[in-house]
């Protein structure tokens, strides 16, 4: 039977990959400090410091879904290898599509989990804050923020991820002129720091009425939330302070007063803005946390092309920037321009099908720094 032939050496393949994530997530070290913080929870006066509570019991639940996470590939390789000589021994076909699908769920588990090992860097798993600005092009350029926004989020969901608008800023006409707003989900950060840079959106626009092709871009930023105790050194009189109204999609929290929060750092440039909270205190509490953590950033890198690539906004949101174009007509394809991968499926793109993008460029970035 030459299909189960082939699934059988496909599945040996995969062997030494599964021994190689097994190590490279050194279960033997989680599983004892597993057994460790557990003893402590146990112990008399653990829930005193909730701080300091809540941050183990944060770590252990991360460990135990790694551990239960390798576990299942375990087993799951096992159970293909069952079906696999069930279907030799009874010489029943029909369970060939079975044996496809299993195997299929396992590879793509096993592909998520090595994945998520590149995430090595030192916000990796922070939560991420994003932001979209439209770029030249007036409505059609603002319509193409609101679809990635969507798209985003989109992803979001599909992740377990939560968001959080932080600032939101009506297009003139339709769509979006700029939107910020926060990913709160473990590697938030790790996975979406690929998204950085200039999009770019090729279709017949709907508010052209000769039906013309256009070209439109879009920038997005993208930073770790860091601790708002992050000890970074800032002068007053470097900062600008403006108040504003909120507005946009914001919900309740959205008021009339002038409590929203746009603060601008003098030597370097860099803007941050805020209007979710629901005090003026809070936004700028907010907007400085953010401005700590792109100032930190910026002391971190140590040659000036990595100090330019987090400064903040890119600087021309146009031709010769763009990190993936997004080709809606006259055929369909989404390409990433710095690592080839792309798709045809738009649809599925729009809807929050980033993965094989993010998944293309941890694979890239990793290979980079090794060469």
């Amino acid at each position: 039977m030459v299909e189960l032939d082939n699934m059988k050496m496909e599945l040996a393949g995969y062997k030494e990959p599964l021994k190689e994530v097994k190590a490279s997530l050194g279960l033997t070290a989680k599983l004892q400090r597993i057994e460790e913080y557990k003893r402590e929870m146990e112990a008399p006066g653990f829930w005193d410091d909730p701080e300091v509570s809540n941050t183990k019991v944060k770590e252990l639940r991360s460990m135990e879904s790694v551990v239960e996470t390798i576990t299942d590939l375990e087993t799951k390789y096992e159970d293909i290898e069952t079906l696999i000589e069930m279907g030799y021994e009874e010489s029943d076909e029909s369970l060939i599509p079975e044996i496809r699908e299993e195997l299929d769920t396992f590879i793509s588990s096993l592909e998520n989990i090595r994945i998520s090992t590149l995430l090595s860097g030192e916000f990796d798993r922070n939560n991420a804050i994003l932001k979209l600005n439209a770029g030249a092009g007036g409505t059609e350029s603002c319509d193409w923020a609101s679809m990635l926004y969507r798209m985003y989020t989109r992803w979001a969901e599909k992740k377990g991820y939560g968001i959080e608008v932080l600032d939101y800023l009506d297009g003139d006409e339709a769509g979006i002129k700029s939107v910020t707003f926060q990913v709160n989900g473990e590697n938030a950060y790790g996975y979406l720091k690929s998204e950085k840079g200039v999009h770019r959106l090729v279709r017949i626009s709907p508010f052209n009425a000769q039906g013309k092709r256009q070209t439109s871009f879009v920038s997005l930023d993208v930073m770790p939330e860091i601790d708002a105790d992050l000890d970074v050194e800032i002068n007053d009189d470097d900062l600008r302070i403006d108040t504003y109204r909120s507005s946009g999609a914001g919900g309740q929290h959205i008021n009339k007063t002038s409590s929203a929060i746009r603060i601008t750092h003098l030597p370097t440039g860099i803007v941050v803005q805020c209007q979710n909270e629901r005090s003026q205190h809070q936004n700028k509490e907010k907007a400085m946390q953010m401005l700590k953590a792109k100032l930190y950033m910026l002391k971190m890198e140590e040659n000036k092309e990595k100090l330019d690539d987090i400064r903040g906004e890119v600087t021309e949101i146009g031709w010769g920037n763009q990190i993936r174009s997004y080709v809606f007509q006259p055929y369909k394809l989404v390409k990433d321009l710095r690592t080839g991968v792309e798709s045809g499926n738009v649809d599925a793109v729009m809807d929050g099908a980033l993965d094989q993008f993010i998944n293309g460029y941890l694979k890239w970035i990793n290979t980079e720094a090794k060469e």
